[in-house]
Parts: C-alpha cells; sequence; structure tokens
C-alpha cells in the first residue's frame, strides 16, 4: 500500500494513543526494563523480557518474573559475576526455553560487555544506527560474539540465525523499548539507533491485524513483510513508524476480544 485512506490513518491513529499510555505498562513485558536505571540492566532485561515474549502474556510476565528472582535483580552483576555458571541447564524458564539457553544468552552477554561499557556501545560500534535494518545488523554481531563465547555453538535458540528470512520480532520489540523517546511507555535510554530506523513487531497477531486494515499484502510473516509494513506505516510518521505498533497491538486485542464475547 501506497497511500493509507484517511479512515485507516485515523484509526490507526486513535488507538496508538489510547493504548501508549501509562496504564499498558503494568501488563505488559516492558514493566521489567522499567524497573531499573542503570544502562545495562535495563539492556539486559529488555532482551530477556523480549526473549520470552511469546504466548499469553501474563504467562510471560509470570516467567519474566521468575527469572528477576533467579538474578536476584542485579542482571547485570549476574552476568558480570558470571552466576549462570552453575545454573540447571534442564531448569524451564519459559516453554521451550531452557536453562542451558540462558547460560548460552548470558555468557554471550558477558562477552560483549567485558569489551565495552554497554550494549548501546557496542551497538554504535557495529554501525547498526547506520544501517538501514539496524535490527538484523545488530543481531548479527551479537551473533558472532555470542557463537565465539560459546564454543563455537551459535545461539540459535537465543538468536535467529536464518536473518534473511526471520522477522525478529523479539529483538524489533526490545529495541522498540531502549530506542522509543516519547517518555510515555518506552524507555528511550539508547543513542545508537535513530528511532525513524525502526523496525515493527511482527508476531501473528500484528501480521493479521495489518493484513485486515490492508497495510500489507504478504501472507507471511517474514522479513519482507515486516519491512513492507513498516514502510507504509513510514509514510504516515516517518520520524516514528513504530509508534503505530501499539495500534496494530490495540486493534488486534479489540478484535479477539469481540470474536470471544461473540462466542459465549
Amino acid at each position: 500500500m501506497s497511500v493509507i485512506p484517511g479512515d485507516i490513518a485515523q484509526l490507526l491513529d486513535e488507538e496508538a494513543a489510547r493504548i501508549n499510555n501509562p496504564d499498558f505498562i503494568a501488563s505488559d513485558p516492558v514493566q521489567f526494563p522499567r524497573r531499573f536505571t542503570r544502562l545495562q540492566d535495563i539492556e539486559i532485561v529488555s532482551l530477556l523480557a523480549a526473549t520470552l515474549a511469546w504466548g499469553n502474556r501474563r504467562m510471560i510476565c509470570r516467567d519474566t518474573e521468575r527469572l528477576l528472582d533467579l538474578m536476584e535483580h542485579e542482571p547485570y552483576r549476574y552476568v558480570m559475576e558470571r552466576g549462570y555458571d552453575d545454573l540447571d541447564p534442564e531448569i524451564n524458564i519459559h516453554r521451550t526455553f531452557f536453562g542451558r539457553h540462558l547460560k548460552q544468552f548470558l555468557n554471550g552477554l558477558h562477552g560483549i560487555y567485558t569489551n565495552n561499557p554497554s550494549l548501546d556501545a557496542f551497538s554504535k560500534k557495529t554501525g547498526s544506527g547506520e544501517d538501514a535494518a539496524p535490527a538484523w545488523r545488530l543481531t548479527a554481531a551479537m551473533q558472532e560474539v555470542f557463537t565465539a563465547q560459546n564454543g563455537g555453538v551459535p545461539c540459535e535458540r537465543c538468536l535467529p540465525a536464518d536473518l534473511k528470512h526471520t522477522a525478529l520480532k523479539r529483538i524489533n520489540m526490545a529495541l522498540r523499548w531502549l530506542v522509543r523517546d516519547d517518555g510515555i511507555v518506552d524507555l528511550g535510554v539508547w543513542k545508537s539507533i535513530p528511532k525513524s530506523r525502526l523496525y515493527i513487531p511482527l508476531d501473528v497477531h500484528v501480521g493479521n491485524t495489518a493484513r485486515n486494515l490492508g497495510l500489507t499484502t504478504r501472507k507471511a510473516n517474514d522479513r519482507h513483510t515486516v519491512e513492507e509494513l513498516t514502510a507504509t506505516l513510514r509514510a504516515l510518521r516517518p520520524d516514528d513508524p513504530v509508534y503505530y505498533d501499539y495500534a496494530l497491538f490495540g486493534i488486534g486485542v479489540t478484535a479477539k476480544e469481540s470474536s470471544n464475547q461473540n462466542n459465549l
């Protein structure tokens, strides 16, 4: 779609404004990085909460809370002191994400923080913010470090390996939290990536909503769809296209609730 019809644009603006408010925080995984003030803590918790963000939101929040308990609510210290070394590899963290995956992830982050003051600094060093697709550039750089840190074994359960096709939903979600700076829900603590270059965190519900609104013609929830959808939304807000992630989420939730009521 090259031009979004006026009624659809109005709906997107209204829904984004409705969802993007402080009341949204308490029921969303964004609540977890918002508990911290140190940049490194915020970065680590953003990545972990986004990594666990699939499935029921209550379960996501419950399991993220348990993960913070395990890290004694000091994620940066836990990473740098290698508190994960004695972690049971079979402990269930969330659905099919286990202790062995968490150890790989945190070991990779240990490697990054050993050589960089922050993940934001690492992002800047890798030129992610200058790339047309920052999330994919950053993920490739992180995967390189993670693989080296874990004896040459890629951390494929933590970071997608097929960067040509993956929608990279979880990393794009974490970047929305870290980069967007309107001071309402997202934290806006990063300087290495401009919000104008962010991409929509695409999942099944967001994809279905976008198709129902005619915002994308593609059926797959892949990278190409993310690029097409974000380009369409960028026409409305060139400086902040991912603002409309709130709208697509809100419309999808409303439609789901209406469907559930009709099935009663």
